[in-house]
């Protein structure tokens, strides 16, 4: 016990004389930190100087940085050691000149540069608008927006890097001496109303939701337009720009880059997918709007993993999950005007068209078709889950294509779905068919309009989703209605004449086919006068065919009895039995299926005035 105190009495001398010598090395290290900080940092002290330290002397500007870390480095190891020391409130004061002077020089390099681009992302910025398509904007409009946009760019790449690694270093320095709020808000303030003001620019309103329901749609069409040039540019540039930068000036710390990007970002962002949502939900949606729902469901679309990956915080969830909901509110809206679309053309009860041409509910759904193809992509995405509500009721033999083989690939999926609509309208066609009273007209009806069908599919990119054997096989269906068209419209003409026109009989039998011939061609003649074949090669195709049929028949008829005809009528009455010559027929015929004027009347069907539901089939779609 006496051994211990003994030693404890020997060793205080010896510790006491430790601290001493600690305390004199901490002392004497601040003493050189402040002689050598307060040099520098006093001759840039705010009521000193009104110059800019990082633009004026950037030799300084580094020593200025140097000196306050090593400020900040000392306080903290003097501070373990007496926080009561004198040197140290001298150190505090000092730090706090600085501080106001780094906060100064941050705040004038962000308000200089106010319209800062990243190098990657500004690159990238003179490419957003090279389209010239009416439907995604005018001209002017897209060079107005780019001309905008060029005005908050900054060209010199140089410029561009001094800028962040300046913006870095103070950034570095101010958190490293624990003013990083101080930083941030200011940093924060700035680079949100840059957001604010680049997207008013773009045209990006902040619309409430019963502001677009009470729009007329031409002009909340105008908002879609500006939305859609917009978005990439927000998206592409102007948010990963920011996110570039954000990451790049507070690398240093991860939750300070975090909270900094959001409070910048976030609302912005909300404002711009909320858009999309407001006019899924517009109550005045119908079938024509279609293609401005697909247009801003495939913008989300192709834009979703940049939204993904620039939204990445935690914090900032809320701007994928938006993005993501106004998907769905447009794929909802996509699949309820599709299943309208089809609900319409089942229910069609509009007039027919007289002489059998192209009906205007066949060229409204082609129309439409062709443009949903241009759109295959968003459309596959939006029917492709919905087959477990809607199951495709098409008959496997229906569709004769390689493609069917993939049932799950998006464009079967698209195939599979503009097939039905076209299986419906056929369908469709084939009832309205049979209103008319006349059969060979019914056929020639039939024949027309899925030529036109058939048409429409192989000039457009319908041709690749259905598929050649569909092509093919609908074309036999073409060839299959006007072969009955021509059987029954002109088996009158035919069997007006002998099977063998060459075969012997009797002169009074020969003048009998002569008037037989005559009426029938006449009376044939008269009444397909007004009926049309509208395209003309089928039309070139048809009345060849025809004046082949006919001709082949009555041509070596007429040439062996036409003489012994008119010798027995000579004492009158010839030219009502010859009252056609083969190249008269062959006139008549050319004469035939231009239609007439009347042709463009319809003629009513017995259905009736079409429903309140039903489209005005003359309306054609407006797409991208």
């Amino acid at each position: 016990m006496t051994g211990f105190f003994s030693l404890s009495k020997h060793s205080s001398p010896l510790h006491a004389s430790s601290q001493s010598t600690h305390h004199k090395f901490s002392d004497t290290l601040m003493e050189d930190t402040l002689k050598n900080a307060e040099e520098i940092i006093k001759r840039w002290d705010l009521d000193e100087s009104s110059s800019n330290l990082f633009q004026d002397n950037r030799t300084e500007a580094k020593q200025f940085l140097d000196a306050v870390i090593d400020l900040q480095h000392a306080m903290q190891f003097v501070v373990k050691e007496s926080s009561t020391s004198q040197l140290l409130v001298r150190a505090q004061n000092l730090m706090k000149i600085a501080m106001k002077r780094l906060q100064k020089e941050f705040y004038t390099i962000l308000a200089g540069n106010r319209y800062f681009l990243d190098s990657e992302s500004g690159s990238r910025e003179s490419t957003r608008y090279s389209g010239s398509d009416e439907d995604q904007g005018s001209e002017d409009d897209n060079a107005e927006i780019e001309a905008r946009f060029a005005e908050i760019s900054i060209t010199d790449e140089g410029e561009k890097v001094s800028v962040a690694v300046d913006l870095k270093a103070i950034a570095d320095c101010m958190i490293e001496a624990g003013y990083g709020k101080e930083c941030s808000k200011i940093y924060e303030l700035n680079r949100k109303s840059v957001i604010e003001e680049t997207l008013y620019y773009l045209g990006v309103e902040n619309i409430c939701p019963s502001t677009v329901q009470k729009m007329d749609w031409k002009d909340l069409e105008k908002k879609i337009k500006i939305w859609l040039n917009a978005v990439k540019v927000a998206v592409s540039t102007l948010f990963y720009g920011e996110r570039i930068l954000c990451d790049q000036v507070f690398s240093i710390s991860d939750s300070i880059r975090e909270s900094c990007f959001t409070g910048i970002a976030k609302d912005s962002a909300l404002t711009l997918f909320t858009f999309p949502e407001m006019v899924a939900k517009y109550k005045k949606l119908s079938l024509e709007k279609m293609f401005r729902i697909l247009d801003l469901y495939d913008s989300i679309s192709e834009l979703l993993s940049e939204i993904e990956v620039i939204f990445g915080f935690d914090s900032t969830v809320a701007v994928k999950s938006q993005a993501l909901t106004s998907m769905a509110k447009l794929r909802d809206a996509a699949r309820a005007m599709l299943a309208e679309f089809e609900s319409a053309i089942k229910k069609d009860s509009s007039k027919v068209v007289a002489g059998g041409g192209i009906h205007p509910l066949t060229r409204y759904v082609m129309n439409y078709l062709i443009f949903l193809s241009d759109y295959s992509g968003p459309v596959s995405d939006i029917i492709a889950d919905w087959k477990a509500v809607v199951k495709s009721p098409l008959p496997e033999s229906y569709l004769l294509s390689p493609i069917a083989d993939d049932g799950e690939s998006p464009s079967c999926i698209v195939s599979v779905r503009l097939t039905w609509l076209i299986l419906v309208l056929l369908c469709k066609l084939d009832g309205k068919a049979g209103f008319y009273g006349d059969v060979p007209l019914s056929y020639l009806f039939l024949a027309n309009n899925l030529n036109y069908v058939v048409s429409k599919v192989r000039q457009s990119s319908l041709k690749l989703l259905l598929g050649p054997d569909w092509l093919s096989n609908h074309e036999s269906k073409v060839e299959q209605y006007m072969a009955n068209f021509k059987r029954m419209g002109w088996s009158s003409v035919m069997t007006s004449l002998p099977e063998n026109s060459t075969a012997e009989i009797s002169p009074a039998e020969a003048k009998e086919c002569f008037c037989k011939f005559s009426l029938s061609f006449e009376e044939t003649y008269w009444k397909q006068r007004s009926w049309v074949i509208p395209d003309p090669k089928l039309r070139d195709e048809v009345k060849i065919s025809l004046a082949k049929k006919i001709l082949s028949a009555y041509r070596p008829f007429y040439h062996k009895y036409g003489e012994k005809v008119a010798w027995m009528e000579s004492g009158g009455g010839v030219e009502s039995i010859l009252r056609f010559a083969p190249d008269n027929v062959q006139n008549y015929l050319s004469d035939l299926f231009h239609g007439s004027s009347e042709n463009s009347s319809t003629t009513s069907s017995s259905h009736g005035s079409s429903s309140r539901s039903t489209p005005t089939w003359s309306s054609p779609p407006q797409g991208r």
